[in-house]
């Protein structure tokens, strides 16, 4: 995601000139329903400045590590799945008399793949009040309700096996929901390193990438302990992170979120601050409180001085960071398409239908192939040995595909347009469809090593489409709103599965054909409307720069200036 950010002294001016309608200032939110959550009480903002640079750096450390052990580990399901099936998760659902007593069944198989679908919307859903807990309470209440959340899922699926009901749908419903809470209420630490935010968001999101390892190490751990080391073990083993979560969170990371430099320079300029009523109220002596509210102003003044120290350097280091600024919003040739709008007419607009529409199919698309890559190869390529090779591939190429794809990430939403990148998700998609239905081996190799590269590029470029398009004012709610119905569509996968092996019987290619071509119809309708709106944009900004521009006034014969002479005569 693209997120603007003050850089220096130099672009203060910038922020306070920007009008109401613009919102590439405005504050990120990640409540689609508008703001139903009371107000919090007026505080003071906390500046990174306040704190040592040590303690800042050992915050940021630690929230990339518990986040590369919890951020996004249900999504490792592909390298836990092959243990639950070795332990026989579910096989009691299974027909008495079968052909193969050592495959999994269909029974089995629909469970199994609905833990994770529900896992996967629950994920998605969840991040909408995550946002709006995040703003009225703080980081440090969403990372224990992340570290609660956690502990419950792990000690769900540590007991399932011997509880009376189906614990393994909740306990992996319970660690779905404890990630966004511990990922999302890190996102505020890139302000710790305002010059470093880009790279301290790069980490994090790298981290939750990589989560999906965690269940790939596990089942190296089960196999190399010849299934002794089985999930009961692992999972109790595995609340030592909650309970580290909840130690850092009580004793290291900040209570309230670390302030963006333009929301500090906004409260060191608001003279209304040096005002507290609820103190000043006690104090009767008139001269001490002229003297305490001297304070304050001279405090808060000091505060600008603080910021110039954070950023570093000011003046051509600052014009150069707002120049680049500038020509991002150039390039892309949608920036500010509906900047200004309110959020129910950007979500009846084109852009908000079709950007939902590629979201829900490719979302889906997604994560039918990661709950069922190993039985789709193992019809694809008519063995059951090159499948599993396959599975094992993936798992430990989806973590690095995260890891690797994040600096060409950066390259391409920075240095291209918005057009460009959807052609390039739509080329991709269709690229990998393709050789999702060839049953080659090299054509699975290809197929993976493109769909571990893909899926970061899509989820960033769909949030950084949200931003350029409808702007931070309404990011919340309309980016939201895409991710939440597209979560709450990925149910539909059940129905899927239920497809492939009751109507087609385990042959994956006709559900992946149809999921192929609703994403091209889909892809290049939202590809031609950018196309078409981005010429009218860019037509309309050429328009206003030749209406603005000075008008040069053409020469007299005599060599003086049309207008010069008539006044002097």
């Amino acid at each position: 995601m693209s997120l603007h950010r003050v850089s220096s002294m130099s672009s203060y001016e910038h922020v306070r000139g920007s009008s109401p309608a613009r919102s590439e200032h405005r504050k990120m939110s990640f409540n689609p329903v508008g703001t139903w959550v009371p107000p919090a009480a007026k505080e003071e903002p906390v500046g990174a400045f306040e704190v040592s640079q040590t303690r800042r750096l050992v915050q940021v450390a630690t929230a990339v590590i518990y986040c590369l052990f919890a951020a996004g580990i249900v999504f490792g399901y592909a390298a836990l799945k092959p243990v639950l099936l070795d332990e026989g998760v579910y096989k009691e659902n299974c027909p008495k008399f079968r052909t193969s007593a050592d495959e999994p069944c269909y029974e089995q198989e629909i469970r199994l793949n609905l833990m994770f679908t529900t896992a996967a919307v629950a994920t998605n859903v969840c991040a909408l009040p995550v946002g709006a807990l995040l703003d009225r309470y703080g980081p440090r209440v969403c990372g224990l309700i992340g570290s609660i959340l956690l502990a419950i899922g792990a000690l769900f699926f540590a007991f399932a096996s011997q509880a009376p009901f189906d614990g393994y749908v909740p306990g992996y419903f319970f660690l779905a929901l404890g990630g966004p809470f511990v990922f999302i209420s890190s996102f505020q630490l890139s302000n710790t390193f305002p010059r470093h935010s880009g790279l301290i968001l790069a980490l994090l999101t790298g981290a939750f990438d990589s989560s999906s390892a965690i269940f790939l190490f596990y089942r190296l751990m089960y196999n190399a302990s010849n299934h002794t080391f089985t999930p009961q073990k692992f999972f109790l083993a595995y609340l030592v992170v909650p309970i580290l979560i909840a130690t850092v969170q009580l004793t290291l990371m900040p209570k309230k979120s670390y302030k963006t430099v333009g929301e500090l320079v906004t409260h060191a300029e608001d003279p209304s601050n040096d005002i507290h009523p609820k103190v000043d109220n006690n104090i009767h002596d008139e001269a001490r409180l002229n003297e305490i509210r001297e304070q304050r102003r001279a405090h808060r003044e000091s505060i600008v001085d603080e910021i110039t120290s954070l950023l570093g350097r000011k003046g051509e280091e600052g014009d150069a960071q707002a120049q680049a600024e500038e020509r991002k919003k150039r390039i892309s040739g949608v920036w500010g398409a509906l900047h200004g709008r309110s959020a129910l007419q950007q979500i009846r607009s084109p852009w908000f239908v079709l950007i939902t529409l590629f979201t829900v199919i490719q979302m889906t698309r997604i994560n039918y192939f990661v709950a069922t890559i190993r039985t789709q190869y193992d019809h694809l390529l008519s063995s059951h040995a090159k499948a599993v090779e396959m599975n094992n591939f993936f798992d430990a190429a989806l973590p690095l595909g995260g890891i690797a794809s994040i600096p060409l990430i950066g390259l391409v939403l920075d240095n291209t347009s918005t057009l460009f990148v959807l052609s390039l998700l739509v080329t991709v998609a269709t690229t990998i469809g393709v050789l999702g239905v060839l049953p080659f081996q090299w054509a699975a190799y290809a197929n993976i090593i493109l769909f571990v590269l893909y899926r970061p590029l899509y989820y960033t470029a769909v949030s950084d489409y949200a931003a350029k398009v409808f702007g931070f004012h309404t990011f919340g709610r309309v980016y939201g709103l895409i991710i939440c119905l597209a979560g709450l569509l990925n149910f539909s996968q059940s129905g899927l599965d239920a497809l492939t092996h009751k109507g087609f019987r385990g042959d994956p290619i006709p559900v992946n054909i149809i999921l192929l071509v609703l994403a091209l119809v889909v892809g290049v309708a939202l590809v031609g409307f950018v196309w078409y709106q981005s010429r009218k944009i860019e037509r309309d900004r050429l328009e206003d720069e030749a209406e603005g521009a000075t008008e040069q006034l053409m020469p007299e014969p005599n060599g003086e200036v049309a207008g010069e002479g008539a006044e002097e005569r």
